[in-house]
């Protein structure tokens, strides 16, 4: 059973309702889910995990918010090597770079050497009834993939 770890950061809510979601479907799998906010944990305690999810909104025109600066930063002095990672978040489409956060994570995780295991998720605002279900389907697939790895 693979263990899967959730760190988020969440203003509205948005975020915290796409990491819930995501981590039912993690468990509708049978794997575990932990969710943790980005200001609870280090970036250290990712290596205690099969595999990781970081969700965040973005701030001002693309920016990551100032509670997961100091944990992106710390990704740059833990050892990521393939470790299985997605990115989900929610943002404004009015903005010019709509969820730049999101993106700028996946790049972070990305250069660090972690392996991106699906497209990130991106919902404008909260979850919508239909992006619920997708929210639900992006933690069953990346549970999945963990799955397909560990069977290699």
């Amino acid at each position: 059973m693979s263990k899967i770890i959730i760190v988020y950061a969440s203003l509205t809510g948005n975020t915290e309702e796409m990491a819930e979601l995501i981590a039912e479907g993690i468990r509708d799998t049978g794997a575990a889910a932990d969710l943790k906010m980005v200001e609870d944990c280090s970036a250290a305690l990712l290596l205690e995990y099969d595999g990781y999810l970081l969700g965040t909104y973005t701030w001002g025109d693309g920016e990551l918010p100032d509670e997961f600066t100091d944990f992106a930063d710390e990704l740059e002095d833990i050892r990521l090597q393939g470790g299985p990672a997605a990115v989900f978040g929610s943002g404004d489409t009015t903005y010019r770079l709509y969820c730049g956060a999101v993106d700028e994570l996946e790049g972070r995780l990305r250069k660090l050497g972690a392996s991106i295991v699906q497209d990130s998720l991106k919902v404008e605002y909260g979850p919508s009834p239909e992006e619920k279900g997708l929210c639900r389907e992006f933690g069953v697939n990346f549970a999945r993939s963990l799955e397909a790895v560990s069977k290699k």
